[in-house]
């Protein structure tokens, strides 16, 4: 993290204070607009002309490299809860980390969603919904216990959704066609980016906390009396008599019942 410390002291002059708020105010006010507008048979609605699709770039339209972002996450009633969630994990993880970084990590994922789009065979169209789920990665992952009420019923646990978006992005890189790897892999790599070292070293820390338990376990399964002779431990038999040869030298020479008398005493030569 020390390039991005670098970093915000160099932009903080640049940064955009309440850029979540800035975004979804654009999103709600976009979406309450084509819902007010009818549509035109034979022509394109407004949403469409905010789509980033490499070849109108391409053909001038540059607008399109900026306007994506104000799209909304959908056209039902549902999006308004989808924007709200949006404005809520932006802007608790501004508050968390500042506005200069918080900056940056959407900055980031608006220029790989671009890339992503751009790399495309079929050059896109491209649009924001996987800066939100980046945001919502990146908020799941500092505030895993954040609970979200389904239909204002079903309390869950932020990080069990999180978890489904791990599995499904999983499932998209594994079966998925290119065009849902790329924009996929544009949605983590600013996760990745910003939290990566810190998720190794989550793993690296369980992985040996896992070893120690496998061997205090296996540790507390070694047994406690063992025949020198015959290798018999109480493991094997619970009710067995184990005693120690007083006369064999050291005096730590263990054997069960059956050799204790007819074993041969260990006796060191002079």
């Amino acid at each position: 993290m020390n390039l991005l410390d670098h970093l915000e002291r160099r932009f903080r002059r640049f940064a955009i204070p309440n850029l979540t708020g800035f975004l979804a105010g654009f999103q709600g006010a976009l979406w309450l607009l084509v819902r007010v507008l009818p549509r035109r048979a034979g022509q394109d609605t407004i949403l469409e002309g905010f789509l980033l699709i490499p070849a109108k770039v391409m053909e001038g339209e540059v607008w399109r490299l900026a306007t994506f972002v104000f799209l909304p996450p959908g056209d039902g009633i549902l999006t308004i809860f989808c924007i709200y969630l949006f404005w809520l994990m932006g802007t608790a993880l501004e508050g968390h980390w500042g506005t200069v970084r918080y900056n940056f990590y959407v900055l980031i994922s608006v220029l790989a969603t671009i890339a992503a789009a751009f790399l495309l065979p079929n050059g896109g169209p491209a649009t924001n919904i996987f800066i939100g789920s980046s945001v919502f990665l990146a908020f799941a992952y500092l505030f895993p216990d954040f609970t979200l009420s389904i239909y204002l019923i079903l309390p869950i646990r932020i990080k069990w959704l999180a978890l489904l978006t791990w599995i499904g992005y999983a499932f998209v890189l594994v079966s998925g066609d290119w065009s849902g790897r790329a924009f996929v892999l544009a949605s983590i790599f600013n996760f990745l980016l910003f939290f990566g070292r810190d998720v190794f070293q989550r793993a690296r820390s369980g992985r040996r906390t896992m070893e120690t338990a496998f061997r205090k376990v296996a540790e507390g399964n070694k047994p406690f009396h063992t025949c020198v002779i015959c290798g018999l431990t109480e493991h094997d038999e619970p009710h067995e008599d184990f005693r120690i040869c007083s006369k064999c030298d050291a005096g730590t020479f263990e054997y069960c019942s059956q050799h204790l008398r007819s074993h041969e005493h260990r006796v060191q030569e002079s």
